[in-house]
């Protein structure tokens, strides 16, 4: 029989200000086959390595979603581990009457099901039931005009030069921040692994400059992957020129090793590493600054979406694209970039003459 109790004290809930962790392996007390409870403990070090295993972003949202729907479970008299088909099927109905979006719903099913899996239930809950409810709310949206998954636009060419030249070059700011969307844009980097670089990372060679990404979204046991840079052909929007510039800013301040890319105070003063929700806030106040159309929805993921985008268009495989943006293989991600110029490049009413 289900003891709520053990639920409760295998899943604590996690405390305000602490990293938030993932809660995997909840302790087993059916001691089977001669185990005893120490064969089923888990000490608080491994549960902390276990839980950092996770990228912090997941780790954050599945610990989000999985207090949500434990909530919903307890107030409606519902067991949540190991929780029934029938419930994940209604908890996701909830979600659709609450109005929630389509991709929160998906990654609230998504974090129940690994919530599972880590607590060793690896067949529990049936997802088939939940994601049918999901598709009938999906379609019922779309019926009624509501928007489907918003998508950051990518930054052009164009758009990068124009918001380049929005940065004050005189300051420290606009330097660092020159260096933030070039190098975003040529490493197709997410914003986590911009901020993560250290001033090491990231060494001149003969054909332009070589980014070592410690570790990344894709990379689950932090290999490593360098990426090369080659030099560009505008002075403004050249990876060496701009990483050089702030490299001579970093010396002066006497920051040699340490973060790449640091905040800097209103009177100039260089400080710690750049916060990952800073980086959208440049991006998109820079592409307001330039008068890009639709600036104010430009986020960190735009410099992104823009480097894979402009690559596609000039040619480069999709394999290529893949591999340099550290996606995989076979991303749906960027097969929606690749369609976005396709829908254009190769239009059927091209050259009908309308």
């Amino acid at each position: 029989m289900h003891d709520e109790r053990d639920e409760r004290e295998a899943l604590p809930a996690p405390v305000a200000g602490e990293r938030p962790p993932i809660y995997p392996l909840a302790e087993n007390t059916a001691h089977d086959g001669g185990h005893t409870a120490a064969d089923y403990t888990l000490s608080a070090r491994t549960r902390e390595r276990i839980a950092d295993g996770v990228p912090a972003n997941t780790r954050r949202a599945y610990t989000r979603q999985w207090a949500a729907f434990t909530a919903w479970c307890a107030e409606h008299g519902r067991i949540a581990l190991p929780a029934t088909a029938h419930t994940l099927a209604e908890y996701t109905s909830a979600l659709c009457e609450g109005g929630q979006a389509p991709a929160s719903i998906e990654q609230a099913i998504a974090a129940v099901r690994t919530m599972h899996r880590l607590a060793g239930h690896p067949a529990q809950p049936a997802t088939d039931s939940a994601r049918l409810a999901l598709r009938a709310y999906k379609r019922q949206r779309a019926e009624a005009g509501g928007r489907g998954q918003r998508e950051a636009p990518p930054v052009t060419i164009d758009a990068l030069r124009a918001m380049v030249s929005a940065c004050d070059l005189a300051t420290l700011i606009g330097r660092r921040d020159r260096l933030l969307l070039v190098l975003g844009l040529a490493l197709m980097g997410r914003r986590s692994e911009l901020v993560a670089l250290q001033r090491e990372d990231v060494r001149e060679v003969a054909d332009g400059i070589e980014v070592t990404i410690r570790t990344s979204k894709t990379d689950k046991d932090s290999a490593g992957e360098t990426i090369a840079i080659p030099r560009g052909s505008h002075p403004l929007t050249d990876p060496v020129a701009a990483w050089r510039d702030w490299l001579h800013v970093l010396d002066q301040a006497g920051h040699t090793s340490g973060r790449l890319l640091r905040r800097i105070d209103r009177h100039g003063t260089i400080g710690p590493s750049l916060g990952a929700d800073a980086v959208n806030t440049i991006v998109r106040d820079l592409a307001v600054r330039a008068r890009v159309p639709s600036a104010d929805t430009f986020t960190a993921h735009s410099l992104r979406a823009g480097g894979a985008t402009v690559a596609y268009a000039a040619g480069v495989p999709v394999a290529v694209i893949a591999k340099h943006g550290r996606w995989a293989p076979a991303s749906p991600v960027v097969l929606r970039y690749i369609r976005a110029v396709d829908r254009w490049r190769d239009n059927a009413m091209r050259n009908v003459g309308l």
